[in-house]
């Protein structure tokens, strides 16, 4: 049963995540930026993480992939580098993903307030199910309470973020925004579909094909997908 719903989780990641950018955008540029900033200084990380972001993007396009997500990583570190420059902090690299996290625990608290969670967006944008579905009232409260531990989760990482970086530990926030960053994130997802599932069943909602059917209940219930 464990491995049945490991292969699960896996099939439906390479679902949600197929054609999506690389990992290499939120990993790489930075990890260069903070190896070559202790070895060479500041002016030198810059250009570094900003050469590298452009070579990653020529290497998508060699490969024909969308337009959005080979200039979407370049834009990021590009803006980064502008931030850092601007404030003459190497610490200021990491600001904009510190802003983006701000943002995504007002984004699931006002989700959450006003009955739309944030985490139902986010799956049907994914998954392209009737958007009605997520708000039936078996099914949203699934959706809202994953929506809330999202918002615990960014707001633990934002203060976190915030405290390295009023006291300008570029080296230690950079570990941090690594370790916080793709690795919890997956983990994150992991633990929010298992719940999320278990979640639906329990609340003995219908499935999406169910209520696409407009099927009468007893439901049988989402098995498969959050």
């Amino acid at each position: 049963m464990k491995r049945s719903r490991l292969r699960e989780l896996v099939e439906e990641f390479q679902t949600v995540f197929a054609g999506r950018g690389s990992l290499a955008d939120a990993v790489i540029p930075p990890a260069v930026f903070l190896i070559v900033n202790g070895l060479l200084g500041f002016d030198y990380a810059m250009w570094a993480s900003l050469g590298l972001a452009l070579l990653i993007t020529a290497v998508r396009l060699g490969k024909r992939q969308s337009f959005s997500y080979a200039f979407g990583g370049l834009g990021g570190v590009l803006f980064a580098v502008l931030v850092a420059q601007l404030s003459d902090r190497a610490e200021a690299y990491f600001l904009p993903g510190i802003i983006s996290g701000v943002l995504t625990v007002v984004l699931c608290g006002v989700s959450i307030v006003v009955g739309r969670p944030l985490v139902a967006w986010t799956s049907y944008v994914a998954r392209r199910w009737p958007l009605s579905w997520y708000w039936h009232p078996k099914v949203r409260p699934a959706y809202t309470e994953v929506t809330a531990a999202w918002m615990v989760f960014f707001a633990v990482r934002f203060s976190l973020q915030t405290w390295l970086f009023q006291d300008a530990q570029a080296g230690t926030l950079a570990i941090v925004n690594t370790a916080t960053g793709w690795p919890a994130t997956i983990a994150l997802l992991a633990v929010s579909y298992v719940y999320g599932l278990w979640r639906l069943q329990h609340l003995g909602g219908p499935s999406v094909e169910e209520f696409s059917a407009g099927a009468d209940p007893p439901w049988e219930g989402q098995q498969r997908g959050f």
